[in-house]
C-alpha cells in the first residue's frame, strides 16, 4: 500500500504518465525502495479502480501519451493517511509519511508531524498510566513496557527534530506561491509593483508561515 500512497503523493504535484512515475520511486527520492517490475503499473490500475487517480490521453489503451492525475478523492484519501499514525507506531512507517508530506505542494508538514505527536503522547500516557496502577507486576512484563516506554518516547524525539528540519519551505511550495500570485496578478487583484514585490518575497521565503502571509490578503 506504501506505494500507492507514494505515487498519489507525487501526482498531488501535478499529471505524469508511468514511465516518469516508475523513474521518480526507482530513484528512493520519495523515501521508498526501488519497486518490483511492474509493481508501478499495478498500483496506478488499482488506483484508477478505486477513483483516486484518473488517466488522461489516448483513451484506447495504456501509452507513452497518456497521463495519470490525482482526483479529488485520491487528495482526501492522501491527506487522511499521511495524518493517521500507524498503530503500533512505527518509525519506518512515520519516516516514510513525512518525507512524503515534504513532497506534496500545499501540506502542513508541522499539522502532520503534530498529529503524530499528540498520538503517541496519548500511547504513552497510556502505559505510564499502567505502570502506575500497578498493572505490570511480572519481570518480564514490566521490561516489554519500560521498552515499549523507550520506543515511544525515541518516535517523539524524532518527530521533534523533523519539525525543525521541515521549518524551511519547498522549491515545489515556493513554485506554487509564486503561481497562485500571478493567478491573482492576471484578474487585476495585484499591480505590477505589488506582484514584483511579493515574488521576490516568495522566492526568500523560509517557512510556511512567510508564504501565507504573502496570500492571507488575497481571496
Amino acid at each position: 500500500m506504501t506505494v500507492h500512497f507514494a505515487l498519489l503523493a507525487v501526482l498531488a504535484n501535478g499529471p505524469r504518465p508511468e514511465s516518469w512515475l516508475g523513474e521518480e520511486l526507482a530513484s528512493g527520492r520519495a523515501g521508498l525502495p526501488a519497486p518490483g517490475a511492474g509493481q508501478v503499473s499495478v498500483a496506478l490500475d488499482r488506483l484508477r479502480q478505486s477513483g483516486l487517480v484518473a488517466a488522461d490521453g489516448p483513451a484506447a489503451a495504456d501509452g507513452p501519451g497518456q497521463e495519470f492525475r490525482i482526483t479529488a478523492s485520491g487528495r482526501r484519501e492522501l491527506a487522511g493517511w499521511l495524518r493517521t499514525t500507524p498503530d503500533p507506531a512505527s518509525a519506518e512507517d512515520l519516516v516514510l509519511k513525512i518525507v512524503l508530506a515534504c513532497q506534496v505542494a500545499g501540506t502542513d508538514v508541522h499539522d502532520v508531524i503534530q498529529a503524530h505527536r499528540r498520538f503517541l503522547i496519548e500511547s504513552m500516557r497510556r502505559h505510564v498510566q499502567i505502570r502506575r496502577d500497578g498493572g505490570v507486576q511480572e519481570l518480564r512484563l514490566a521490561l516489554v513496557e519500560a521498552a515499549e516506554l523507550a520506543r515511544l518516547d525515541s518516535v517523539i524525539r524524532w518527530l521533534d527534530a523533523a519539525d525543525g528540519l521541515v521549518g524551511w519551505v519547498s522549491d515545489a511550495d515556493r513554485d506554487l506561491a509564486t503561481a497562485r500570485l500571478r493567478e491573482h496578478f492576471a484578474v487585476g487583484r495585484l499591480t505590477p509593483a505589488e506582484l514584483d514585490e511579493r515574488l521576490t518575497a516568495a522566492l526568500t521565503a523560509q517557512t510556511p508561515g512567510d508564504l501565507r502571509g504573502l496570500l492571507a490578503d488575497l481571496p
